[in-house]
Parts: C-alpha cells; sequence; structure tokens
C-alpha cells in the first residue's frame, strides 16, 4: 500500500512538472507571439472609434508580420485621459508598456511633450515609412516626433438654395450677417470648437499670425477690437422669440441648418460631411473654405518611447498613409486625407474636393482659449 501511495505520488508530481513545463512553453509562445503584437491608442467620439477598428482590421489582414490592437478611451466618460496615462507611467519609470502608438491633436504634442520631456516620443526614422512620399502636409508642431495622417478644420456650411454665391472673404461674411439679420448663428465657443474657431478668428484676424499658436498672456490685451467686432455683429444672428440665441454645442448650429431655420453656419468639416452622406443634412447644405480661413489642424500619430514594439507601430504609420487607409478615414467619419486626393476613391473625393488642407490655419492658445471663452460668456454671452 505504501508503494502504491509512493507511486501515485511520483506519478503526480510528474504529471506536474509537465504542466508546468507545458505552462512555460506557453509563456514563451506569446513572449515571442508578443514581439508582434502592439497596441493602438485613441480617444474621442464614436466614429474615431469605428475609423480605428476598420483600419486595424485590414491591416492585420495584410500579412505585415504584426498584429496591431486598439485601446480607445471615449470622449465625456470621466476617464483618465490618454496624455495623463502616458505621462505618469513615463514618470514613473515604466518602460515596455503597451503605449506602442498614440493619437493626438496636431496642436496638442506639444502639450505632451512639456509635461513628458523631449524623450517622450522617439524621433520618427522617416526611411521606415515608405508611404511618407505620398504625404501632402506636414504636422502642426513636431514634424520630427510625429506624423500627420488625417486634416480636420472648420468651414462655413450653407443653404446653397438660398445662398447661391457664399462669402469667400471674413470682410464679406461679417457683412452677408448684417445683410441678413437672424440668418446666421454660431454655437456657444465653450460647447463647441466650431463656435470657438469662429470667435477665435474674428478676434485673432486682428492679431500678427503668430498669435494664433502662442499662449503668452499679453495678446489678450490685443483682443479689443476683435470683441468689439463680435459685438458688432451681436444683433444681426439668430433669434428666438426676438432674441439673440447662441446654440449649445456644434451639434446645435448644424440642427438649425438642416431645418432651414439659418443658411449659414460655422462647422467642422468632417461632422457636416458624415451628415450630408447620412442625409440628416438636406442636399442643398453645401461647404467651402473662406480667408482667412477658420482654424483647423491636422491629427497625427507618435510612437512613445516607453512603448514596446516600435517596429510594429512603423508598420502601422506606414500603413496610415496607405490609400486603403485614408479611403477608410474619408469614408467613415469624412476626415481631410493628407495623401494626393488623386490616389484616393473619386467617390469619397467628392465632398472634399475644394477643401485645401495646406490652407488650414491652426490655433493653439493653450490656457488663453479657456480665458476667451470666459469673456465671451461676461460680455457677449450676457447681451439682449
Amino acid at each position: 500500500m505504501i508503494k502504491n501511495c509512493k507511486k501515485m505520488t511520483a506519478m503526480v508530481l510528474a504529471a506536474a512538472m509537465g504542466i508546468t513545463g507545458l505552462s512555460g512553453c506557453a509563456k514563451a509562445a506569446n513572449a515571442g507571439q508578443d514581439n508582434k503584437t502592439f497596441t493602438v491608442w485613441a480617444e474621442g467620439s464614436d466614429n474615431v472609434r469605428v475609423q480605428f477598428e476598420k483600419q486595424i482590421e485590414q491591416f492585420n489582414k495584410a500579412n505585415t508580420g504584426y498584429t496591431a490592437k486598439l485601446e480607445f478611451i471615449t470622449s465625456g466618460t470621466g476617464a483618465q485621459s490618454l496624455r495623463d496615462r502616458i505621462i505618469a507611467a513615463k514618470k514613473a519609470g515604466q518602460t515596455n508598456t503597451d503605449f506602442d502608438v498614440v493619437e493626438m491633436g496636431g496642436d496638442t504634442v506639444t502639450r505632451y511633450v512639456d509635461e513628458g520631456g523631449e524623450d517622450l516620443f522617439i524621433k520618427l526614422d522617416k526611411s521606415k515609412i515608405e508611404n511618407t512620399r505620398n504625404l501632402k502636409v506636414d504636422a502642426t508642431f513636431r514634424d520630427d516626433l510625429v506624423l500627420p495622417y488625417r486634416g480636420t478644420t472648420v468651414v462655413l456650411a450653407y443653404n446653397s438654395e438660398t445662398v447661391p454665391t457664399p462669402p469667400k472673404t471674413t470682410e464679406e461674411l461679417y457683412q452677408w450677417i448684417k445683410d441678413n439679420p437672424g440668418r446666421f448663428a454660431y454655437n456657444t465657443p465653450g460647447s463647441g470648437g466650431a463656435g470657438g474657431s469662429f470667435v477665435t478668428t474674428c478676434v485673432y484676424n486682428f492679431l500678427d499670425e503668430a498669435a494664433l499658436t502662442s499662449s503668452d498672456p499679453a495678446y489678450e490685451e490685443q483682443w479689443g477690437q476683435g470683441f468689439d467686432l463680435v459685438k458688432e455683429i451681436h444683433p444681426y444672428l439668430y433669434k428666438s422669440s426676438g432674441k439673440v440665441v447662441y446654440p449649445n454645442k456644434n451639434q446645435g448650429t448644424l440642427d438649425l441648418l438642416a431645418n432651414k431655420e439659418v443658411d449659414m453656419i460655422p462647422a467642422w468639416a468632417d461632422m457636416a460631411i458624415s451628415q450630408m452622406k447620412q442625409g440628416t443634412l438636406p442636399e442643398s447644405i453645401k461647404i467651402c473654405q473662406i480667408e482667412p480661413s477658420f482654424t483647423g489642424s491636422t491629427v497625427v500619430l507618435g510612437i512613445p518611447s516607453i512603448g514596446k514594439n516600435s517596429e510594429g507601430a512603423y508598420a502601422f504609420l506606414n500603413y496610415m498613409l496607405s490609400p486603403e487607409a485614408q479611403n477608410i478615414a474619408l469614408d467613415t467619419m469624412a476626415a481631410i486625407p493628407v495623401i494626393d486626393f488623386g490616389m484616393l476613391d473619386s467617390e469619397l473625393t467628392k465632398t472634399i474636393s475644394d477643401l485645401k488642407i495646406d490652407a488650414f490655419r491652426i490655433s493653439s492658445l493653450g490656457d488663453l482659449s479657456t480665458a476667451l471663452n470666459e469673456k465671451w460668456d461676461a460680455e457677449i454671452g450676457t447681451l439682449e
């Protein structure tokens, strides 16, 4: 009996050792697999998530030797921001993290670097990104650290039935507003970037161009002339029950345009185009750029130095400049491509054929953006 027990114990131990050995093999196999797996991080609204899901699906089918995964942080969930997560990991001395590729606004990369250090992102070796030969624009800031992959800008959206010839310049726009009282609207600048861009343009067109990308508080002292203009056009804006009304959020003005309660608004190009495609905006709605243009930006990708798979990241950046990836971005979220439009699906580019990404004006005001909105709330939002 004792002998049998000893035999049984030996068998159990052998089996356990076998399982441990198999487990070790599995870990080794997974480690090898991890060398080919990398993670793409992004945040924002749902259309951004859908875009990345489709692009990653196609990238993974392309047999590049790498497998991409998506980590997405949805806006408005109260979750810690992507920038805060990456910078916290960097400051904690973490390396070999899954922050392999990061999407960010072209005007926020400087904040990443200011808070996380010059070595937060690796300097891009463009020789590893062959498709940069297709690229038609540079990153807004720090072209050495990030790669633009789509564009975004605020444009003039208008009803072509009532406005057959839209304004071409800001001066013509302001005159049109006065000549057509009640037919123009913009949302409160603190509730959405379209209204914010309109106000920023009104104010900063009176300043030197460098002011648009400066957070120097001294510029605040030069806002007077621009705010006088904003006050001047106030009585001519959209009214309800006899009072001027500033809609809430970017969608608020688009709803007014869709219902033909106004004839013209500032709107994000991607929002307007997406809703034109979906049919929520009438066929008569068109978009155009004016001169000087409203503010916009490139959206970029960077490779954090604390990631574990820079080679996979490079393969993904290269893919994102391919016609396939650019068509997906254009189709799913009306993103403005950064490569030659002639390389893209002609049906998809019809709605953006008149937009010139190289004419975008960039705004990066830092804390001055908050101050600008607060001044608008106090001086314009309270007007009768």
